[in-house]
């Protein structure tokens, strides 16, 4: 007997899919079983999730403290881990690194991988429990599938102006970006910018990336000082990092150090240590006003780990005060 081939619009068989009709006639089959309201709903999500970065959401509260004495300045740099879609136990992982900022009397934090979810946003959160300005962008996800993640610059001081994002490297996967943040932080020493920053994995796609970062801060910079701090996804051995200390100084090589030289470790899927690198960097890019690092080093929140990266400090002396 022939095989039928095609589509039987019974009601009682509505929905079901030929294997052998033509293709229009399957798509028909499978719309109608899923309903073309919810696929207009998944477009729209998938839409959203390949958009390009943004939006950017910025408090300029605290309205400044430029007019205190210049002094030594705290930078930290971290990757907060969003661990999706689990998100375990975020809200006390941030609370320790709150309290982190405030052990370390922190002055200017650079953070990624800041998640926002219908029951938290974490930007948000931080700004508040720390009384801070700060500036956010998404760099990945989407608010319509209910979480996305992003950059973070945020200050005890005055940010002048709205800033400046930069989608670093090509984009081969539309759903995954790397991205730089930068603003201008007025503190009681000058102007100067602040850049959160989050490299991609792939060696290639990483060194691209840092070519890239470093053309778009020399003209943001215009002779201006530079701290650029995040996630680089590049040991410290390797070469992309030696190029990038021809152009920029790391604070953690800069200063005397103390304490763990490593980052981020990954660990065997059955338990045990498999490798550790240093990814996780502060640079200083020299300018007005003039900045030496008397300090570097890396840690974890005293309430237990706040991240799967350590957090790196470094402490910044302005050079018109040295000696």
């Amino acid at each position: 007997m022939p095989r039928k081939n095609h589509y039987d619009p019974d009601p009682g068989i509505a929905g079901k899919v030929d294997p052998f009709s033509p293709l229009w006639l399957r798509l028909e089959a499978v719309t109608k079983r899923i309903g073309i309201k919810s696929l207009i709903r998944w477009a729209d999500k998938i839409i959203s999730v390949a958009g390009p970065v943004g939006p950017v959401f910025m408090s300029t509260i605290p309205t400044s403290a430029a007019d205190g004495k210049c002094r030594m300045l705290s930078v930290l740099s971290a990757n907060l881990w969003h661990d999706w879609p689990r998100f375990r136990n975020i809200e006390n992982r941030l609370e320790s690194f709150a309290k982190l900022v405030e052990q370390e009397g922190i002055d200017l934090i650079l953070l990624q991988e800041i998640s926002r979810t219908p029951a938290i946003k974490v930007d948000n959160l931080l700004a508040e429990r720390l009384n801070m300005s700060y500036v956010y962008s998404r760099a990945n996800g989407s608010a319509n599938i209910g979480f996305e993640e992003g950059l973070g610059v945020f200050s005890r001081f005055r940010m002048k102006r709205f800033p400046d994002i930069r989608q670093v490297g090509r984009v081969i996967n539309p759903f995954v970006r790397r991205l730089a943040l930068g603003v201008e932080i007025e503190t009681p020493c000058g102007s100067m910018l602040a850049v959160s920053v989050h490299l991609g994995l792939l060696r290639g796609h990483n060194t691209r990336q840092v070519t890239e970062l470093h053309h778009w801060i020399n003209r943001l910079a215009a002779g201006r000082s530079v701290v650029i701090g995040g996630d680089f996804n590049a040991p410290e051995k390797s070469r992309r990092i030696g190029k990038v200390r021809t152009f920029w100084q790391d604070a953690y090589r800069e200063a005397p150090t103390r304490g763990r030289s490593y980052t981020h470790s990954i660990n065997w899927p059955w338990g045990g240590h498999l490798m550790s690198h240093r990814i996780d960097y502060i640079f200083l890019q020299p300018g007005i006003p003039g900045w030496n690092v008397t300090e570097a080093y890396h840690l974890d929140a005293p309430g237990g780990p706040h991240s799967d990266h350590l957090a790196v400090v470094a402490r910044l002396a302005p050079m018109k005060i040295q000696g």
